[in-house]
């Protein structure tokens, strides 16, 4: 901070305002201060004081927020001398202040446990604090605390300590487990009923469990077991109780996942939670949805937990099936949130049995799961004052979708016909209400797709039936009668004969308001599948194309229509297409001109991004077959159509939104003609050059990427297309220089490296001979530590495609000169990027980037294995060897072993998995 370390009272006033100033900018400029000092040397001193003098809730809320923060991420910023003082300092605050407010003994717990997971010098933490406390009841609850976080805290991703010391202090944490279990069974004996007590030892439990560090044998005759099923079982137990020993049961049933290994146990809470049953039905009697909730959950890690076993031996010892009994009753409950929790044990039950693929055990199963398709049909029943169409985007239409998804994973256990038939049977040989019958047709169309749809009569006559409904049913069942036709359309597909009245029913269905969206999603569905039957249908398409506007569908139906259209168009014979591609761009042209003409009169801005859009689907989806020597039919449309995009494109060349939709709409134009947009490419490079030095939109990177890999290739284009590289690269490089420039331009980073990489895969050595490739090299060396997915991932292809071509010999005629100019490179900026690279991936980088690293490294060792390992030594040299807390990050086998395992690797994925071990000595 500046000006020194502010007095007490000052801070004192800004919390006051943080909490009770009724102005917000007040409470805004007091967060920006008080956030300054937590980030201020001065935060811990301040902290400290604040704590001693225990003026009021906030004042000690914010000290000790403050105290965990700067633990977790500070506290290199404090000398090793000083850390026995902070440790006894910390508990003598928790022991004042423990009646304060329970959220205040969290903080400063959290600060305890953050400080012994790093503070090397403080050994058997768990003992000192159990010695020093456990013979105090009124310190009980904060030891408890502590107790809790301090496990949860082990893998925090806030605290970068380390593998070595993890596993240090797991294994330390294991030697006192049973110590800390015959504590809270104390506890429990102490303070009996104390509901708060109980809660916390539950928690406590839970997370000592979560680690996976309890001896299983000790806690299977503990009697801290017997308790939780006791609480669980008694009709009376509070509502935050039950919750409390619920996770807690989850937790034991989750660290035992490995069955085999933990078999007492795992009996023990088998038999357990089978004892529940009654306390469900008593749950359900009572109307307490929370229970009933709490239950299903126990209920679902039991059958998660013992999924294995259950399809090993069915029915024998604990593959006991009574488990999916349970799980079956609970599916039986009126409100679909309780079988919604046991949706995901259903899917990984489907997808075992897939893979084991046996029929016999299928048949053991097949019984509950038709039971289980049964529960879910009726669930997705709407209610039956329900009016219009079902809603998709809140809970209950969530829900229907979560149904849909996992019917289509576990259909094949039942047999997607039998089932089919069975409820189209339903239908037609009854007359069930209607919100039977629409939940039925939506069961229906998650399976149609699953049905095979050669020679079947059932399918036929579903379709035949369906277009026959008569208008007058409810507006909920023609609507997913709609979506049901659309899931059938490779049943139009070897039956063209239903084309006609499908479409015309569909065609109602696209005038009504509430019907339309529906009723496009299907005739795009048909458009897709039906794509040469279509065509004779195609101008009924571009009519309704032409009165896109006059229905009522959403932008993403409208899209969908004409992406449907295009693929059609696309199948028309290729002296029809350039005529039928000009009416069907004609609509959107008009519009966008229209919009030119009026903000040029009126200055007022419209928005040109519908038009452009549906440009950009056609384009992308009118990919007909042109024989090599024949003209893309799409070029003269295309030519004609440009200079109304160049138009919008320096009418809002201000708004990164609308340039963008004109970019992409370009990519799609220029990938949808490829070499035919030739006469394009000079007038667009000289526009988007120009434009980008006003106004940096990375897009226009992105369509400089898609312009090398068309053009690349073409010698008398690749001057042209450098020079543009040239006059992009200037401003860009000027955008990221700025103060955090990587950081917040990631889109920038990602499209840059797009171009660079394309030019590397189409003309490298006209980059490798370019004065701007150092630059290029330079910035991407920066820009390895950026933690975006996308943008790392689009500089690490450029290195490793940069490598990769001075060490592939492709036989092309100038393998030798690029393969010398990436060896200047390297002597250049080798060493750099290797230090770099391992740097970042040890501090920066989450691990899911470093396959990426790994594969840049390979590169550098497939070019010059012998130089590759002197950089690699180097930089491992340069790794800090212990932590701020002194404990050891990596010791010097560790350094010599990942060396070796690097260097001596024979394929990329052996120094991945090297990368993948040697770094969470960093984490």
């Amino acid at each position: 901070m500046e000006g020194g370390k502010p007095n007490l009272t000052l801070v004192y006033q800004a919390v006051q305002a943080l909490y009770h100033d009724p102005d917000p900018a007040g409470k805004e400029r007091a967060s920006v201060w008080l956030g300054e000092l937590q980030r201020s040397m001065y935060a811990w001193e301040i902290s400290d004081q604040l704590l001693q003098l225990k003026q009021d809730v906030e004042s000690c809320y914010f000290a000790a927020q403050t105290m965990k923060m700067k633990i977790q991420t500070s506290f290199f910023e404090l000398p090793p001398e000083t850390h026995n003082a902070l440790r006894d300092s910390l508990l003598t605050h928790i022991q004042n202040l423990k009646d304060l407010s329970p959220i205040i003994v969290t903080q400063l717990a959290l600060a305890i446990a953050d400080l012994a997971l790093q503070m090397a010098s403080w050994k058997g933490c768990v003992h000192t604090l159990i010695e020093k406390y456990n013979s105090d009841v009124s310190s009980m609850p904060f030891l408890v605390e502590i107790l809790t976080v301090l496990p949860e805290e082990v893998h925090s991703r806030s605290l970068r300590i380390g593998a070595n010391r993890r596993t240090e202090i797991i294994e330390d944490l294991a030697f006192y487990s049973s110590t800390v279990v015959t504590l809270l069974t104390s506890c429990v004996e102490k303070t009996g009923n104390d509901e708060k007590m109980l809660i916390k030892v539950f928690r406590c439990l839970g997370s000592w469990f979560n680690l996976g560090v309890l001896d299983s044998n000790f806690m299977a005759s503990n009697q801290l077991l017997m308790v939780l099923f006791q609480v669980l079982q008694r009709d009376e137990t509070s509502t935050n109780l039950h919750e409390a020993a619920s996770d807690c049961v989850c937790s034991a049933l989750y660290a035992i996942e490995n069955v085999d290994h933990h078999m007492a146990l795992a009996v023990q809470l088998f038999q357990g939670v089978l004892t529940l049953e009654t306390a469900y039905h008593m749950a359900v009697a009572r109307e307490d949805l929370d229970k009933v909730l709490n239950y299903c959950r126990i209920f679902t890690e039991l059958c998660e937990t013992f999924l294995e076993t259950t399809v090993r031996s069915p029915g024998q010892g604990t593959g006991d099936l009574r488990t999916l009994e349970l799980l079956l009753i609970c599916a039986g409950h009126p409100q679909y949130e309780v079988v919604e929790i046991s949706f995901n044990f259903w899917y990984r039950l489907g997808e075992h049995l897939y893979k084991i693929n046996d029929v016999t055990l299928n048949t053991i199963f097949r019984p509950y799961i038709q039971r289980l398709l049964h529960c879910l049909a009726r669930h997705c029943q709407l209610d039956p004052d329900h009016e219009g169409i079902p809603e998709d985007t809140d809970d209950f239409g969530e829900f229907r979708m979560r149904v849909s998804d996992l019917v289509k994973d576990v259909i094949f256990l039942v047999g997607s016909m039998e089932c089919f038939s069975q409820l189209y049977s339903t239908l037609k040989d009854g007359s069930p209400p209607w919100e039977v019958t629409e939940a039925v047709l939506f069961i229906m169309a998650a399976i149609a797709k699953s049905v095979d749809p050669e020679n079947n009569p059932t399918l036929c006559e579903v379709l035949q039936q369906v277009v026959l409904l008569p208008e007058n049913v409810h507006m909920a069942v023609r609507y997913t009668s709609i979506e049901l036709v659309g899931e059938m359309s490779e049943v139009m597909d070897r039956n063209p004969r239903f084309l006609d009245p499908v479409l015309s029913y569909l065609m109602k269905g696209l005038r009504e308001k509430s019907l339309a969206s529906a009723a496009a999603k299907a005739i795009h569905n048909i458009c897709s599948v039906c794509r040469d039957h279509m065509a004779q249908h195609f101008h009924g398409l571009l009519d309704i194309a032409r009165s896109l506007d006059s229905f009522a569908l959403s932008s993403e139906a409208a899209i969908g229509l004409l992406k449907g259209t295009a693929l059609v168009l696309a199948r028309l014979p290729l002296e029809k297409i350039a005529e039928c591609l000009s009416d069907l761009c004609a609509v959107q042209v008009l519009a966008l001109k229209k919009l030119l003409a009026e903000d040029s009169t009126n200055g007022k801005s419209a928005d040109p991004t519908v038009w452009l859009d549906r440009l950009a689907v056609i384009f992308r989806h009118t990919n007909p077959i042109v024989e090599n020597g024949q003209t893309h039919p799409c070029q003269k449309v295309i030519q004609e159509i440009w200079p109304v995009l160049s138009n919008t494109l320096n009418t809002y060349q201000a708004d990164n939104r609308i340039v963008e939709r004109c970019c992409r709409c370009l990519r799609f134009a220029v990938r949808c003609v490829g070499k035919g947009s030739a006469s394009l490419l000079q007038p667009l490079v000289t526009q988007m050059v120009s434009v980008y030095q006003l106004y940096p939109h990375s897009c226009f990177l992105y369509l400089g990427s898609i312009l090398v890999d068309e053009y690349g290739m073409e010698e008398g284009c690749r001057q042209g297309l450098l020079d543009m590289l040239q006059a992009l690269c200037m401003p860009t490089f000027q955008l990221l220089e700025q103060p955090n420039g990587l950081r917040n331009h990631p889109d920038t980073v990602d499209d840059l490296f797009r171009l660079a990489t394309r030019f590397v895969q189409r003309s490298p050595l006209t980059l490798l001979s370019s004065s701007i490739i150092v630059h290029v090299i330079q910035c991407a060396i920066a820009a390895t530590s950026l933690d975006h997915r996308d943008a790392n991932c689009s500089v690490m292809k450029f290195v490793r495609d940069l490598i990769h071509t001075g060490v592939a010999n492709d036989h092309e005629d100038d393998f030798e000169v690029r393969k010398q100019l990436i060896g200047q490179a390297l002597e250049q900026h080798g060493q750099q990027l290797v230090t770099q690279l391992m740097h970042s991936c040890c501090f920066c980088l989450p691990p899911y980037t470093l396959p990426d690293v790994a594969e840049v490294l390979w590169e550098l060792m497939m070019f010059d294995r012998p130089t590759f390992c002197r950089w690699l030594e180097n930089a491992l040299k340069g790794l800090p060897k212990e932590t701020s807390g002194g404990a050891v990050t990596v010791t010097h086998k560790q350094l010599t072993d990942f060396h070796k395992q690097v260097t001596s690797a024979e394929e990329c994925k052996q120094v991945c998995w090297a990368i993948r071990e040697f770094t969470r000595l960093f984490r």
